[in-house]
């Protein structure tokens, strides 16, 4: 599919097509989290977040859903550009997994969770296999945080195992250690931070290391937005310039009824206070 233009093709595109479309319905300043490297944290119960990106090498539209507390559900499409040009598209996937936060700290800056899911991120599956073997892939890993001098450096390491179902010519079961580690620095205040990973697959299959780099502004507790320039340690196909952000609502959507300031809500219908 490499440097076909989109409207050649509409068989394939046409969900490349609607997940731009989609991106293009958000609003002008809802643009990414695009970071590979997730904190312990579960979002507070009820809250749906959503996460657009848009990149030199892949764009991203991810949905959060925290339906029971410490749990979140999430779904996300990626829609890839490795050659850079933006008249053509190199194909699309998605990803479906669920998060679970079984350990916070007392002061709630730190902790563990656990993720699990089909579809694989950009930065860990190599860049043939991409759009064609995303949910030939099975993963779980460990997110966990570690905050350092009263919280101003924090440290996110996320260790994890994947496999995927007929890969390559020999049609193997593949199995693979995927790594990643984050540090976001807070030097004048806790809106502002400077922030790096490096992530990757090393095993049956392997996808060369990444690293990004940028900056992450966070005004409110319903907004995040971030700034990152990405790429591989030995190549030339890293994720080059990412611009996005993370926007979160006030709980409501609760399978059981959110408890919100003397009320309940529900994800069907809004309730009296009791």
């Amino acid at each position: 599919m490499t440097g076909t233009p989109l409207f050649v093709n509409r068989r394939c595109y046409y969900p490349a097509a609607i997940f731009v479309f989609a991106i293009l319905l958000l609003p002008h300043n809802g643009l990414s989290q695009q970071f590979n490297s997730d904190s312990w944290l579960s979002k507070a119960h009820g809250t749906v977040t959503i996460i657009p990106t848009w990149g030199q090498r892949n764009s991203m539209l991810m949905t959060t859903y925290s339906l029971f507390p410490k749990w979140e559900f999430t779904i996300a499409g990626y829609l890839y550009n490795n050659d850079r040009d933006s008249r053509t598209a190199d194909g699309y996937s998605t990803s479906l997994y669920a998060k679970y936060m079984f350990y916070q700290n007392k002061s709630e800056t730190g902790g563990a969770s656990v993720k699990f899911g089909t579809g694989m991120k950009p930065g860990t599956i190599s860049g043939e296999d991409r759009e064609k073997d995303a949910f030939k892939s099975y993963w779980v890993n460990f997110p966990c945080t570690v905050p350092f001098f009263n919280n101003t450096l924090s440290i996110d390491l996320m260790p994890g195992v994947s496999v995927t179902r007929n890969y390559g010519v020999e049609e193997i079961t593949a199995w693979s250690f995927t790594y990643s580690a984050r540090v976001a620095w807070y030097p004048f205040d806790m809106k502002w931070s400077a922030v790096g990973e490096v992530f990757g697959t090393e095993g049956q299959n392997v996808a060369i290391p990444e690293f990004k780099t940028g900056i992450r502004w966070e005004p409110t507790p319903y907004v995040v937005f971030a700034v990152t320039y990405g790429q591989e340690f030995n190549g030339t196909k890293g994720a080059g310039f990412e611009i996005g952000a993370m926007l979160f609502s006030p709980p409501f959507a609760c399978l059981g009824g959110c408890a919100q300031k003397g009320e309940k809500w529900s994800l069907f219908k809004k309730k009296k206070k009791t």
